[in-house]
């Protein structure tokens, strides 16, 4: 690099120049190519129309494949959550039995596993609760059919729910579910 140079005003004061460079020229320099918007607001102008389709678009691709499978799981588990309740309804009356002698009565219920029963033949051994909280509603937010003595089990009880529709028989999600 060549020496910087030194010139004198008319003034007396010293200035320092430097060598110029050529000048170069390029297309982003031309007039007509120059944003209108500042620097800082050029680049901060947001997302196109096409750009915001394009991810709606993918979204949309997302949720029609993933939500089918996501949803088909909801009636499998319910049916997993109404198994599981009446597996621990049937251990509670398993309780019940041993401390009084006899299950529930029918007309007693699944109440008389929470409360002591007042209707005949009162226990005179209860030592409930049995359950910690209220008996549960099926995950279709009905009760549990309960039979004692049950048409199934002769000698013990029928625990059962009638599925999503609440009526006897169905398939799949509609499909009774019996406990024991």
């Amino acid at each position: 690099m060549s020496q910087p140079r030194t010139t004198v005003s008319k003034r007396g004061h010293q200035t320092r120049h430097r060598a110029r460079r050529p000048l170069r020229l390029t297309i982003s320099d031309h007039p007509a190519s120059r944003s209108p918007w500042p620097a800082r607001v050029a680049s901060a102008r947001g997302f196109t129309l096409l750009e915001l389709l394009v991810v709606v678009i993918v979204l949309g691709l997302l949720a029609g494949l993933v939500a089918p499978q996501i949803f088909g799981r909801v009636g499998e588990a319910k049916s997993s959550t109404a198994r599981t309740q009446m597996a621990l309804l049937g251990t509670a009356l398993d309780s019940y039995r041993l401390d009084i002698g006899a299950y529930p009565t029918t007309e007693q219920g699944l109440e008389a596993l929470r409360d002591k029963p007042t209707r005949e033949p009162i226990p005179t051994n209860w030592k409930g609760p049995y359950l910690r909280k209220a008996v549960p509603l099926d995950p279709w937010d009905r009760p549990y059919v309960y039979r004692a003595p049950g048409i199934r089990n002769v000698t013990n009880f029928d625990l059962s729910t009638l599925g999503r529709d609440g009526k006897d028989g169905g398939t799949d999600e509609d499909a009774d579910l019996a406990g024991q």
